[in-house]
């Protein structure tokens, strides 16, 4: 049986007042389940986005719905944070106990589910990728609810995905958690004074050190600074302050100044060599989660 719609049941709205099933009924609704931390959520926002800005006015309603992979975005400041930094204007539903999750039967991040204007689910895509195809079925239920709507050019983003293609991450270092709930013993080493937790690691006291072996062109880091708000951590390349090779968010000084929690970027433009990443850090509190890499 095709799946409808399911009420749209979470704590909070953001950028809009409650939507229901009833009320979208006659729109295309693209749900897109989000996180503001994930990786691979944020390559796809800019389509995502795209579809807001080109379709909205033509009967699209673009729903992020925002899942915590942690326990610290399910805190408004910080999802409210995500939310502004990342520029999103479409409606956000927060949806902190997983409810409309699981009406869904969802079981990743991201995935979008697109329903027709009678809410019937059409189509559904998991992960990165599929950009076109994804524009290319908005555009076409959009004509089917309305025939005769004049639809704007491809946008530029599915147009350029199309062209260059999906990028491969074939025998880039995968996902890595620090946490005792899914940390890999061996993957990463501590020096200091830490604490492991669930979900992360923890420096207790004085100066620790994080150490994480990688093969990737690109680093990334979920990090909390703590109940300070605000903490500094040296960035070491195979044990050199890190050059040409910093992320956006290390400064030239091979510093990332960390003011929330989120998802930091570390390394960029690292030859595909094994490298042994280094993070110094004296600020107690401050919480490790996830490395994440690219090409």
């Amino acid at each position: 049986m095709t799946m409808r719609l399911p009420d749209i049941t979470v704590e909070r709205w953001v950028n809009s007042p409650p939507l229901t099933a009833d009320a979208l009924h006659g729109k295309v609704v693209l749900v897109d389940i989000w996180e503001y931390t994930c990786i691979n959520w944020i390559r796809t926002s800019p389509y995502v986005k795209a579809w807001h800005r080109d379709y909205a006015d033509l009967g699209l309603v673009v729903v992020g719905v925002h899942a915590p992979e942690f326990e610290f975005g399910k805190r408004p400041e910080n999802i409210d944070r995500g939310i502004r930094d990342h520029g999103l204007t479409y409606p956000v539903a927060l949806d902190n106990d997983f409810t409309f999750w699981r009406a869904l039967r969802n079981n990743a991040w991201p995935a979008k589910y697109l329903f027709d204007a009678e809410g019937r689910l059409v189509d559904q895509w998991i992960g990165e990728g599929s950009y076109e195809r994804v524009e290319s079925e908005i555009r076409r239920l959009l004509v089917a609810g309305a025939p005769g709507t004049q639809l704007p050019p491809v946008s530029p983003e599915a147009m350029a995905f199309a062209t260059a293609g999906q990028p491969s991450y074939l025998d880039v270092t995968p996902e890595t958690y620090v946490g005792a709930d899914r940390g890999e013993p061996g993957s990463f080493a501590l020096t200091g004074d830490w604490r492991s937790s669930g979900e992360y690691v923890e420096l207790a006291s004085g100066t620790g050190e994080l150490a994480l072996p990688f093969n990737a062109g690109e680093v990334n880091l979920v990090v909390d600074p703590g109940s300070s708000g605000a903490a500094a951590v040296r960035v070491l390349l195979d044990g050199q302050p890190i050059g040409d090779e910093r992320g956006a968010d290390v400064g030239p000084d091979a510093v990332a100044h960390l003011d929330r929690a989120a998802m930091f970027r570390l390394v960029n433009g690292a030859s595909r060599d094994d490298h042994l990443l280094t993070l110094v850090a004296d600020q107690p509190g401050l919480r490790a989660y996830v490395f994440t890499f690219g090409q």
